[in-house]
């Protein structure tokens, strides 16, 4: 009986070191789950973290690339601008210069008309000299009129002030008031712009006259 009860006693200790065991290893199991989930946290505080920065790095270079690209947009309209701006000198400048060059010729040709209307045209002796004459005139106009000198010769029109100039005024019935009974002296155009009215002999009725500025 003394031996069993030994026994007995003896058991109840190892019982105690394997509960005491087991305790030990419940705990060491939820340290290390504790351990477990820190870590995981951790990496996923570390992710997300760096997928913050990736996100802002990448809304940066977005945002770097459309700078940019609207800086490319802005220096080509300038470059554009500037080109036109450019070509619109040069037009200017050429049709400038092409102006007063058509402005000087212009009593060149009034001296011509001048000397075919003041020759006589049945004299057999003037007659060859006022042909060469009037050849000479006829090409010289053909020539400047391809570079858009047009002629302003407005007989019988209506007056335009934009385009005409009144020299004098006279009652006629045979003309409605504001009519261009005569040219004194054509005008000219350049690429239709007016390089000189025509100055004209206008009409009125004979009652009133008329007002040149309608």
């Amino acid at each position: 009986m003394s031996e069993e009860r030994d026994v007995h006693n003896e058991k109840k200790p190892q019982d105690a070191e394997v509960s005491q065991a087991e305790e030990v290893t419940q705990e060491d199991v939820e340290s290390a789950e504790e351990q477990s989930e820190n870590v995981e946290q951790q990496d996923v505080s570390e992710t997300q973290q760096k997928i913050y920065e990736l996100e802002n790095a990448l809304s940066e270079a977005q945002a770097q690339i459309k700078e940019q690209q609207e800086s490319v947009l802005r220096a080509r309209a300038d470059m554009e601008n500037a080109r036109r701006r450019a070509e619109a000198e040069v037009e200017k400048a050429r049709k400038f210069a092409l102006e007063r060059f058509a402005g000087e010729l212009l009593p060149v040709i009034d001296n011509l008309e001048r000397a075919i209307l003041a020759g006589d045209g049945e004299n057999e002796v003037v007659k060859p000299l006022l042909e060469g004459v009037d050849m000479t005139l006829k090409s010289f106009v053909s020539t400047i009129e391809k570079f858009g000198l047009t002629p302003v010769d407005p007989q019988g029109e209506a007056f335009n002030p934009e385009l005409h100039q009144a020299m004098s005024m006279q009652e006629s019935a045979d003309h409605e008031p504001n009519t261009v009974m005569a040219v004194m002296q054509k005008g000219y155009q350049i690429n239709g712009r007016l390089l000189r009215p025509a100055m004209v002999m206008v009409s009125r009725a004979p009652e009133s006259g008329v007002d040149t500025q309608a």
